[in-house]
């Protein structure tokens, strides 16, 4: 027959199976994340360590740095290493795009950028990628073109959309320059019926432009008109750059077949009402002479055509 403990030594046992199992050893938890490898710029020997790469030449240079491969566990790692980013195609590590690290070592591998000949001057990113299996560690690569700095910016493709509250004004801004830019945009509109409106003063937009890129933004016009045609002016800046302006007319026409053909009419008139206006000033035009009536000579009509048969010979009478 099967005897069972009081409580008070249950109790004892459990006490004496749980200071037994603290007092075993456990394997820390971080090992299971250990990434196993890192890669980052190399060290120029005692220098403080470089969080990213910065690169400058002219174009068709060729620059030169190197990465910092380094695996401090127990396996032999194989690691792919590449350029990305805008410039990424413009890094080569050339044979030693793969390299196999044994355990606890570390390897310096070098690298090149070549700028093409042709690039404008200006700032670019690039990045250098050390990849294994499906985990990747990314440096990024500050590089930048030697030659003049030039800030250019245009406004194109000013167009309005929809209605009432809704209303918007659609527009383009292209950086023609080769350094980023940061503009900022002032709207001023004048209608036809209601005058000039209050202008939008200059406001940053919350974008940077690249240089060569174009970016299409909207800027909300809830106050528009219901009746009139307007005349917008749009003034983008930039630091650096000249100011671009760009205008475009838009027509405001309440809804409805009957309240569109009365709008039109109106916005007709108010086109119109300047040179009306200009025409009544002037009067109107001066009547054009009737034709002379032939003179009758004094006489008769009988001395009239003698007078007129008389012929001049130049005789002594």
């Amino acid at each position: 027959m099967l005897r069972i403990p009081p409580p008070r030594t249950l109790r004892r046992l459990a006490a004496l199976l749980l200071l037994t199992a603290a007092a075993l050893p456990v394997a820390p938890a971080a090992a299971a994340d250990e990434p196993g490898w890192t890669a980052g710029p190399a060290s120029g020997g005692a220098g403080a360590r470089r969080p990213s790469f910065y690169l400058a030449g002219p174009a068709g240079a060729v620059l030169e740095d190197r990465l910092a491969l380094a695996n401090p566990g127990d396996r032999e790692r194989t690691l792919t290493l590449r350029g990305a980013d805008a410039a990424g195609s413009w890094i080569s590590f050339g044979a030693a795009a793969t390299v196999k690290l044994p355990p606890r070592t570390r390897a310096v591998v070098p690298f090149t950028v070549t700028v093409p000949p042709a690039s404008p001057p200006g700032d670019r990113t690039a990045a250098v990628v050390a990849a294994e299996g499906g985990r990747e560690a990314v440096v990024r690569v500050d590089l930048r073109v030697g030659g003049p700095a030039v800030a250019a910016l245009t406004v194109e493709e000013v167009s309005v959309r929809g209605h009432g509250s809704a209303t918007a004004v659609t527009y383009t801004l292209v950086n023609r320059g080769n350094v980023p830019l940061t503009p900022a945009l002032a709207l001023h509109t004048e209608g036809r019926l209601g005058g000039a409106t209050d202008p939008r003063a200059s406001r940053a937009l919350p974008v940077e432009l690249p240089p060569g890129r174009r970016l299409t933004l909207t800027e909300p016009w809830p106050d528009a008109p219901a009746l009139d045609r307007v005349t917008l002016r749009l003034t983008a800046t930039a630091p650096g750059a000249a100011p671009a302006t760009a205008t475009a007319t838009a027509w405001f026409v309440p809804g409805g077949r009957a309240a569109a053909w009365a709008g039109a009419g109106l916005l007709l008139l108010a086109a119109g009402a300047p040179f009306l206006v200009r025409a009544l000033r002037r009067g109107p035009p001066p009547a054009e002479p009737s034709p002379a009536e032939p003179h009758e000579q004094a006489g008769g009509p009988g001395e009239s055509r003698a007078a007129s048969a008389t012929e001049l010979t130049g005789a002594n009478r």
